[in-house]
């Protein structure tokens, strides 16, 4: 199996598990507020990878010179902090817009950083090649006609989402930059810390009872209400962000970002074939037709030839 295709798995596999997470994101909101929701998950998905992290550096740091491991702490330190920010960012103003908006029109807007991606590419003097870019055309219409059912008119949830959409297509630029240098562990472990303590300073100022900002009406965190989110965190915690997100950045190792970005769309097509697998809801024409096209949109950005190979 190529490095490429093996590769490409593993970020089919991380959008796979996305698929499920934004209705447990919306689900655990019912009982936490959203920056205490992403707390208790960054807390969690660090807490999953630490001991592998560190058993793994320990391991790498004996074959490394003193310059060496002073310049990957440096990497890694850097990584971890503008990605955990990142990812603090995008993650807090998609889980406040699902409070106002549907999980479909919110996975929309959110999966719109696979234009972004690109268009971000651009200014940092990355070029895609015309097939990439009928991709991701290919790909926008799919997600349209996948995720919604009438006019797009964008409400407060849905400009939230949206602007959560940039900081997303700005966390797999980041992450492009830093993977191929760093322990892809040790990165997604630090980021996990720094998201949740991002995430705890947004708490404490918007979600406790007496906050200094607490006009919005967020829930207040308590441990009665960990407890009642306990599922819906778990998946969030450890499968989404420890399992999948590590993924994420093994994956897009030597992989263009903006083919790493259609991949990941899929996150989309799993969301609604799951809902028709395991709770019964049906599949319109407008959603197989969407769903189609994502598909295709992905296996041309995958297709050999002098645009893709000048894309990898």
């Amino acid at each position: 199996m190529s490095l490429k295709l093996r590769h490409s798995l593993l970020l089919l596999l991380t959008a796979t598990i996305w698929g499920f997470s934004l209705v447990a994101q919306r689900v655990g909101m019912d009982h936490l507020g959203p920056f205490a929701f992403l707390c208790a998950r960054g807390i969690l998905g660090g807490s999953v990878l630490l001991v592998p992290a560190l058993l793994l550096g320990r391991s790498s740091a004996r074959a490394a010179t003193p310059h060496q491991r002073r310049a990957e702490r440096k990497q890694l330190l850097c990584g971890g902090v503008l990605c955990g920010a990142l990812r603090c960012a995008a993650c807090g103003l998609q889980q406040i817009g699902l409070l106002y908006t549907t999980v479909g029109k919110g996975g929309f807007l959110t999966a719109c950083y696979i234009l972004i991606v690109p268009l971000l590419g651009l200014l940092l003097g990355r070029k895609c090649g015309r097939q990439v870019w009928g991709s991701v055309a290919l790909a926008l219409v799919g997600l349209y006609f996948l995720c919604l059912s009438g006019e797009l008119s964008l409400g407060v949830g849905d400009a939230l989402c949206f602007a959560g959409a940039f900081f997303f297509a700005a966390h797999i630029i980041a992450t492009d930059r830093f993977s191929p240098h760093v322990s892809s562990l040790a990165l997604s472990c630090l980021q996990f810390y720094v998201c949740a303590a991002f995430s705890a300073v947004g708490m404490l100022l918007f979600e406790l009872p007496k906050a200094p900002l607490n006009v919005v009406g967020f829930a207040a965190p308590s441990w009665g209400a960990l407890l009642a989110a306990w599922i819906p965190l778990r998946y969030a915690g450890v499968l989404t962000s420890g399992v999948a997100d590590t993924l994420q950045i093994v994956g897009q190792r030597g992989m263009n970002p903006t083919v790493a970005s259609l991949i990941l769309s899929l996150e989309s097509v799993v969301s609604v074939i799951a809902g028709w697998l395991l709770l019964g809801q049906t599949l319109t024409a407008r959603e197989l037709l969407g769903c189609a096209l994502m598909f295709i949109a992905i296996l041309l950005a995958q297709l050999p030839g002098r645009q893709a190979a000048a894309d990898a």
